[in-house]
């Protein structure tokens, strides 16, 4: 007789970020202290890819101030990503993600990816895929018909990683300093 259905114990096919060692949840204002520093890690790594997104001297109180609002704000989302394992229980990745309006486009709600960093340990292993699918989730059960990312130009790494996700190109962004 042939099997229509796998195994609940098998993974799903080329599915990476089913097996991702982290765990996602709904960020809360007892985790600012351990997100600020992940936030300002990745401002400081995007100022290496591009020179105009010079990180302010106060930046760990501005990330901080930022993950406040957004953690109460009904239009963004902020993910805390935990390990698992011994890892178990600690902080190791963030998202920042908002809902706007597109009010001369259809489908008129977007939901933007602002923000994803993971410690670099976790990295390469389904997690951020497993993030990015999470959020995009997230952000349809908060009615989003479309998503969007934002990230440097310049990083070529994070282009090829959102475009392995299904993402392209659709605006660009130019900026002159005055």
């Amino acid at each position: 007789m042939k099997r229509t259905n796998p195994p609940v114990s098998e993974s799903p096919p080329d599915s990476r970020a089913a097996a991702a060692p982290i765990h996602a949840r709904p960020a809360h204002e007892a985790d600012i202290p351990a997100l600020t520093p992940l936030i300002v890690r990745l401002k400081r790594l995007n100022e290496e890819f591009d020179p105009m997104l010079k990180v302010r001297v106060d930046v760990e109180a501005q990330a901080a101030a930022v993950l406040r609002t957004e953690i109460k704000n009904p239009k963004s989302l902020v993910i805390a990503a935990e390990g698992l394992g011994p890892e178990k229980d600690k902080v190791i990745g963030v998202v920042r993600a908002a809902i706007r309006e597109r009010p001369f486009y259809m489908p008129e709600v977007e939901g933007v990816i602002l923000d994803i960093y993971l410690l670099p340990l976790y990295r390469r292993h389904g997690a951020g895929q497993y993030l990015v699918e999470h959020t995009i989730a997230q952000l349809k059960e908060r009615g989003a018909g479309i998503v969007t990312v934002e990230f440097p130009s310049q990083n070529e790494i994070a282009g090829r990683f959102y475009a392995k996700c299904g993402f392209r190109p659709i605006t660009a962004l130019h900026a002159r300093i005055l």
